[in-house]
């Protein structure tokens, strides 16, 4: 009996933390966005430079810890490293929740949403069955010879780590962002009739005015009871308002392309019935110049050849942009947008994608920027 317990937990704490580590190593740099949220709240920003190899070694270490857990080399180090990890994440999200700051831990990136509450609830549970392993740690059997086991660790050293390299280089292999190839961005924008809203729960602070008692009663009670329609009792302070349920919430809220003049151009932006290449750069004080040369060759081929509307958002203010425009000799228009969504767009600063009716066609790292010819070639010459 003993000894499936333990093996359920070595399996379940194993699996999960690979689970874990492969989820958030498809997306280094967006968990590396998520750290840098914890550096703010804990004020210490100036780790800000370091968040996307902290990023990476972090998926790196929960994969290698859990595939040794598996295989059973190394036992009470590795443990010992579980029992660390899983204490520390336990009170970064119990912190999140309980202040309510960061509020998506990032636990599996963007493939499965966790609220606070939800992430601290797992990380308890997974510190349970840690608890159970760390208790008989000297009884888990390795599955092959330590020998064995130690090249078998540095084999999963090298293939984690160089997961996490190779998404951070070339775009992550499952894309779970709302902006991902074949969606519809004004549609994910949209709010369909008919769909929930949100539910909230307001309380009243009450106090009579003779007898100065006070009352404390929800919104339906408030009516319930009529109280209102005593003049004696007077409404204290600010009403509080819970929400209960959350309601319908589109997948995309926060995109607002705007000109220099702070003009809207969501709608005629995203509803050019041809082919259109945006250029996503939200940060051109740090964006990859060399990059945005070639990006731009590519880009005045097809805008003379196949008169293509080329655009380039970043979140850069106008007089700074335009000045980044002019010494780089940028064919493409300027729009701007704020930082958040364009991170969202691609992984990659910059990132080109191309668009069609407001449907993602296609989007690319700068490092896997295809050639003009296999662009004409696939869509080009088609339209």
């Amino acid at each position: 009996m003993k000894n499936s317990l333990i093996w359920f937990c070595r399996i379940a704490v194993g699996l999960l933390f690979i689970f874990s580590g492969l989820i958030k190593a498809n997306d280094p740099l967006g968990f590396s966005y998520k750290l840098e949220e914890y550096f703010e709240v804990f004020h210490l920003t100036f780790l800000n430079g370091f968040a996307l190899s902290a990023a990476i070694i972090l998926c790196a270490l929960e994969m290698l810890l859990g595939f040794a857990l598996l295989v059973g080399t190394r036992a009470v180090t590795v443990i010992w490293g579980l029992l660390l990890l899983i204490t520390f994440f336990g009170f970064l999200t119990f912190y999140s929740a309980y202040f309510k700051v960061v509020q998506t831990c990032g636990c599996f990136g963007d493939a499965i949403p966790l609220t606070p509450w939800q992430s601290f609830s797992k990380d308890m549970v997974l510190l349970i069955l840690v608890l159970v392993l760390f208790l008989n740690r000297k009884a888990i059997q390795p599955l092959v010879k330590q020998k064995t086991g130690d090249k078998l660790l540095i084999g999963a050293t090298v293939l984690s780590l160089g997961f996490g390299l190779y998404t951070y280089n070339f775009s992550p292999i499952v894309d779970f962002l709302p902006y991902k190839i074949g969606a519809n961005i004004l549609e994910e924008m949209k709010t369909p009739p008919g769909a929930p809203a949100d539910v909230y729960e307001i309380t009243y602070h009450l106090k009579n005015k003779k007898t100065a008692e006070t009352k404390v009663m929800t919104d339906k009670e408030y009516l319930k009871t009529a109280i209102w329609k005593d003049t004696n009792w007077e409404i204290v302070g600010n009403p509080e308002s819970v929400l209960l349920k959350k309601g319908f919430e589109p997948k995309i809220r926060d995109l607002n392309i705007q000109d220099a003049q702070g003009n809207n151009y969501n709608q005629e932006l995203l509803s050019i019935p041809f082919y259109s290449l945006v250029i996503v750069a939200y940060n051109l004080e740090e964006t990859n110049v060399e990059a945005i040369g070639r990006i731009n060759a590519l880009a005045a081929n097809l805008k003379d050849n196949f008169n293509t509307r080329v655009v380039l958002l970043t979140s850069n203010p106008p007089q700074s942009a335009e000045a980044f425009a002019k010494k780089n000799n940028l064919v493409s228009e300027l729009f701007y947008a704020d930082g958040v969504p364009l991170k969202s767009m691609v992984r990659a600063n910059p990132g080109v994608i191309l668009m069609k009716n407001g449907v993602v066609i296609n989007k690319w790292h700068y490092h896997g920027l295809p050639k003009y010819e296999d662009l004409v070639k696939e869509y080009f010459s088609k339209q």
